[in-house]
């Protein structure tokens, strides 16, 4: 039975798992055949198929890129365990461990080797989808530690002194400190007992009787309140929700369409794909998952006929007419619509003649901008990418890298006065009030935030899952992971700036692939997934820092926890008021039992759409760009939307797409949405996993414009729905 099961999960997995599939490596000839066993199982065993689908619902869900894959993996974070005040822990696996095998009967070092790779964080091993026990190897983790710096010297990472992560009331030390120095400059005299249990949220500075500081203590609350309300919105990729202002791609001015018809119906909440900012080259990657910087927003958003001095530009008509009729293609081209954007902002930005409010942005953002600019010019003069610099410019912190800067003052300033005007525009769409904002598990490793950040980073390290039945290989995302320890050492300090700069006009973050914040799959230099580790964070120090900086960005957050989680993880995400997520498609409970703290939906950017599920055309779509396909695992999702809809299959797709999006909305879940594809009737669903140039994933343009959204028949019907489940 244990095995059927798997095989019913695989055969189902290869058709609806969206983010699950494997980005850049084809399916396995193993994994045909054993999808080719699978159809002659599910129709005569539907409850064997409705566990695979549930099963296929804890294996994580993430987005895709042209770059890397990040998708599947088997076994996810374990449980959180509260830091140890008097120490902090570095725990190889915090919490409850799955027992599905023997465990290694040794450590993954050689005998009177002195490195201690439990102090590193790494894990001795994991149990596969089977259960079987993969320990880690010495070798990996060698090469591992090796990359975090350590060595025979050096066995142990730092003692981590200088940095006390607390929560709000709770109780904690700093050794040898006699006083605290708040945020605000207050500062306060400290006794025997330790740290006050009133200290407000942030970060304050500890300091011993000489007044020298020896501490950084940061006070997070101990939750962020999820939404009260029964709410529901609208979700979207932006860039392919155009208008017909737009220049080729979708921008700033189509968000506050979208918002306005939202909320013209009774919707509070639109959701984005990232927003994130891409290489400044003139191609710009099309999967939003794998940027150059979480930190800034991405100028191919911008709006340019409300940019400063757009009305008096000479040429302004003839470079719009030209981006617009990019609308004609087949794809969205977003290089062809940044060339054209670039174009005019670079003649716009000739004739501007200052602004007060824009240096007080250059002010504001200070230090974090004025490298991001520096990199941007230094793109523009040396191309991408950056660890091909000359190496004088590779590190943002060489003399060269500042001389350059000084000598290139106007280009510097074009680059921040995008961000400044990005700013202006996203705050003017009506987001603050509205913006689900999204945001990315990592960034490229030759991108501006891993040059900036290049120190904390594992030199050639990557993020990505371990082999399991989707991806027999594993899977290498491409992402660099940080240094845990380093990353303690700057009291995680890129983390919030981070989240600061991502949720800044903003009602909610969510958070992709949120069990990294426990832990995450590390593949070692040279080596594949079959050769990487688990890498855990310290205690929930890592939960911790974000739950301040969503503190202070005024949001509350939503996870993205469609994997297989251990014990303990999603409690202690609930019990820190991180939302869930739930899905028609994977869930075998009705929506009546799902969870309150939870964003539902009928599927995801990954997913098959209503349209494409009901008309065949995912099925399709799956068999012309050769990915293997089950029409068993199809008829199931078929089955949910008879079920949501009662009907048969001669029920029109109009009649369906509303049903299912009614009976979401009729969840208890505390935000409902509907992707801004099935609104428009989208057959083709925007990624297609395990495909690349297979399948126009991210470019494909939506079946119609925003400006027809309020005639679109099943755009109103959908919102009907859920306005009429969701009362204001």
């Amino acid at each position: 039975m244990a095995a059927h099961g798997v095989r019913v999960a695989l055969g189902l997995a290869v058709v609806v798992t969206g983010d699950r599939g494997l980005r850049h490596q084809r399916t396995e000839a193993g994994v045909v055949g054993l999808v080719g066993e699978v159809g002659q199982l599910l129709l005569g065993d539907r409850e064997v198929a409705r566990q695979g689908l549930q099963a296929i619902r804890h294996v994580p869900q993430t987005s895709f890129d042209q770059r890397s894959t990040h998708g599947a993996e088997v076994y996810a974070p374990p449980p959180t365990a509260p830091s140890d005040p008097a120490g902090l822990r570095w725990p190889a696996a915090v919490g409850a461990r799955r027992q599905d095998g023997p465990m290694p009967p040794d450590p993954p070092t050689a005998p009177g080797d002195p490195l201690d790779p439990a102090a590193w964080g790494i894990d001795d091993g994991y149990h596969d989808v089977a259960g079987t026990w993969h320990p880690t190897s010495p070798a990996t983790a060698r090469a591992l530690v090796a990359a975090m710096g350590g060595d025979a010297d050096h066995p142990r990472p730092p003692a981590p002194g200088s940095l006390r992560v607390v929560r709000a009331g709770g109780a904690a030390a700093v050794d040898g400190a006699a006083a605290l120095v708040l945020e605000d400059g207050t500062e306060r005299v400290l006794d025997a007992t330790g740290l006050p249990g009133d200290l407000p949220l942030g970060r304050h500075r500890a300091l011993d009787r000489a007044g020298d500081p020896i501490a950084t203590v940061l006070v997070a609350p101990p939750r962020i309140e999820p939404p009260a309300d029964r709410a529901w919105g609208v979700t979207a990729l932006l860039d392919v929700a155009r208008s017909s202002r737009s220049w080729g791609v979708g921008d700033l001015d189509d968000l506050a369409l979208l918002i306005d018809w939202t909320q013209g119906r009774g919707g509070t909440v639109v959701g984005l794909n990232p927003l994130h900012a891409p290489d400044p080259g003139p191609h710009p990657l099309d999967s939003p998952y794998s940027p150059s910087s979480r930190r800034w927003h991405n100028p191919l958003h911008l709006a340019i006929q409300h940019v400063p001095g757009a009305a008096g530009l000479p040429h302004l008509d003839r470079l719009a007419a030209e981006a617009r009729a990019l609308h004609d293609g087949r794809l969205v081209d977003r290089a062809a619509a940044w060339s054209a954007k670039r174009a005019a902002l670079e003649a716009l930005w000739a004739g501007f003649g200052g602004d007060a409010a824009f240096d007080a942005f250059r002010v504001e953002r200070g230090e974090g901008l004025y490298r991001w600019a520096t990199y941007c010019a230094l793109v523009d003069h040396l191309g991408g990418p950056w660890p091909r610099w000359p190496a004088e410019l590779r590190h943002p912190g060489g003399p060269a890298v500042a001389r350059f800067a000084a000598a290139h003052p106007n280009q510097l300033a074009f680059w921040s006065w995008l961000q400044w005007l990005l700013d202006d525009q996203l705050a003017a769409s009506g987001a603050p009030d509205a913006l689900l904002a999204d945001l990315a598990v990592g960034f490229a490793p030759d991108g501006f935030d891993a040059w900036d950040w290049q120190d904390l980073l594992a030199p050639g390290c990557r993020i990505g899952a371990p082999p399991d039945l989707l991806g027999p290989d594993g899977q290498d995302w491409g992402l660099p992971p940080f240094v845990p320890w380093r990353l303690r050492e700057v009291a995680y300090r890129p983390i919030e700036e981070t989240i600061a700069a991502v949720a800044r006009h903003a009602t909610g973050l969510r958070i992709d692939h949120v069990m990294g914040l426990f832990r995450l799959f590390w593949l070692p230099p040279g080596g594949g997934a079959v050769d990487g580790a688990y890498v855990g964070w310290p205690g929930d120090e890592l939960l911790a820092a974000v739950l301040l900086a969503c503190h202070r960005a005024g949001v509350h957050v939503v996870g993205e926890d469609l994997g297989t989680v251990e014990d303990g993880v999603r409690e202690a995400l609930a019990a820190a008021g991180v939302s869930s997520t739930r899905l028609l498609w994977f869930e075998d409970r009705p929506p009546a039992e799902w969870p309150v703290a939870a964003q539902a939906a009928v599927t995801t950017h990954d997913l098959p759409t209503v349209a494409g599920v009901w008309t065949g055309t995912d099925l399709a779509d799956q068999r012309a760009a050769g990915v293997t396909a089950s029409v068993e695992a199809d008829a199931l999702l078929r089955h949910h939307l008879r079920v949501a809809g009662s009907c048969d299959d001669a029920a029109p797709v109009d009649h369906v797409a509303g049903a299912a999006h009614r009976a979401v909305g009729s969840s208890p879940a505390a935000l409902a949405t509907a992707t801004i594809d099935d609104l428009l009737g989208a057959e083709h669903r925007p990624n297609l996993p395990g495909t690349i140039d297979e399948h126009p994933n991210w470019r494909l343009p939506l079946p119609a414009l925003l400006d027809d959204l309020a005639a679109h028949p099943r755009a109103e019907a959908i919102a009907a729905a859920l306005s009429e489940t969701r009362p204001a």
